[in-house]
């Protein structure tokens, strides 16, 4: 008995460990004219598409607006929660992404692309965010229908479900 056990664990052990890696969804660099906004008096972000940009306190919502970096771990571990969010909720709220600190335009479209980003990218080529949005990343904005920032969430998002339980607290989305 206790070597079927031990057959057994081994078994399920070696099994779990496989040697292929899942294909990567393949992202898109998206065009920021899908952005809701209204009218500002702010700074405009360079789109990540090279398209005219758009301030970021024009964004009305339902919308979550999260600043990242390509070299934040944190940053590419939410990344696959908030892809699997906006499966289920790009109808209904809008994902936009504040890239900061970043080399150049090129090395993050390069890392949206190969990391299943789906969503529209604002660049923030010189920092300009830096007061706005503090000096840590990854941070996400929640802002609601007139525009208004209703929660601030410091740190990584650790799973989709978490995202859409803040999305219906903030937001009332469900």
């Amino acid at each position: 008995m206790k070597k079927l056990l031990i057959f057994a664990l081994s078994l399920i052990t070696l099994t779990g460990c496989s040697l292929t890696q899942p294909i990567p969804i393949k992202g898109e660099v998206v065009n920021c004219a899908s952005i809701k906004v209204k009218t500002s008096t702010g700074k405009a972000l360079d789109c990540l598409d090279g398209t005219a940009g758009v301030a970021v306190d024009s964004i009305v919502g339902p919308a979550l607006i999260n600043v990242w970096g390509s070299w934040c771990e944190p940053c590419k571990q939410e990344l696959p929660h908030f892809a699997h969010f906006l499966a289920q909720y790009g109808d209904r709220v809008q994902l936009i992404g504040v890239d900061v600190e970043e080399k150049s335009p090129a090395v993050a479209r390069k890392f949206v692309t190969t990391h299943g980003m789906t969503w529209p990218i604002l660049y923030d080529a010189d920092g300009s965010t830096r007061g706005k949005f503090g000096m840590g990343v990854p941070v996400t904005w929640f802002v609601d229908a007139s525009g208004t920032v209703v929660h601030k969430k410091y740190g990584p998002f650790h799973s989709p479900e978490e995202i859409q339980l803040d999305v219906i607290k903030y937001l009332g989305v469900k």
